[in-house]
């Protein structure tokens, strides 16, 4: 079987996963997929884009960064979504359209003097943190406590365009459980700023909690491209 063929029927079932979840849960909207490629070549992006793909995300800066160049020629939108330096910010800003992993002030500045370098806005959601308190450092994230205050500086940063939040389930807990939590947190957020209303959230193996608690994008790597390769 060709890798076309491969990623072909692979897509297809997350596809069917997707609008199966969104049956479920009794809604008619559509819910973004967003493919995560880290790890693997520029051909299966390609590939990827011819298939439909649209949105593709990241979350190493240098590999980032190489494979949008090498895919520049295709009608991509580019999710970085993994954590982020802050001396690295302004360069993600230089090709990313999104960048899903904005958990503390200090990224604002650099990710707004990247963007207006490039010439246009860069989007931006607002990473939260589902962990418990106790959980130190077991997730990137803001603490739920601090997110107003995060949004209200997001907003505020000529640049940038707050347009939502995402966030991960925590390790060895009920997806279902931590999604209901972030769809709580989410209708909070919502009331001060309406317009960000976007929710990425669940992965290949939770995608139908997040579905069932709002997510209006998921974001999955292993169940459309297979097992990561060996990195050395």
């Amino acid at each position: 079987m060709s890798r076309e063929e491969e990623l072909r029927l692979s897509l297809g079932r997350v596809r069917e996963r997707i609008a199966a979840a969104a049956t479920a849960a009794g809604r008619d909207d559509a819910v973004g997929l967003v493919v995560v490629t880290k790890f693997f070549p520029g051909s299966d992006v390609r590939i990827l884009s011819g298939l439909g793909v649209t949105d593709v995300g990241e979350n190493r800066h240098q590999e980032a960064e190489a494979k949008a160049a090498e895919c520049a020629g295709l009608d991509l939108r580019w999710h970085f979504i993994g954590g982020l330096q802050s001396n690295k910010a302004a360069a993600v800003a230089a090709y990313a359209d999104v960048v899903e992993s904005v958990d503390r002030a200090k990224l604002l500045a650099p990710l707004a003097r990247g963007a207006q370098e490039r010439g246009r806005p860069l989007e931006v959601l607002l990473q939260v943190s589902l962990d418990p308190p106790s959980a130190h450092g077991s997730r990137s994230g803001v603490a739920p406590d601090d997110l107003a205050a995060l949004a209200e500086r997001a907003a505020a940063t000529e640049g940038l365009v707050l347009r939502g939040l995402m966030a991960v389930a925590p390790l060895g807990e009920d997806p279902a459980e931590a999604f209901d939590r972030l769809a709580q947190i989410r209708a909070g957020f919502l009331t001060d700023h309406p317009g960000a209303t976007v929710l990425s959230a669940g992965m290949s193996g939770d995608l139908e909690q997040a579905v069932a608690a709002g997510a209006t994008h998921v974001r999955v790597g292993s169940a459309v491209l297979g097992s990561r390769p060996q990195v050395p």
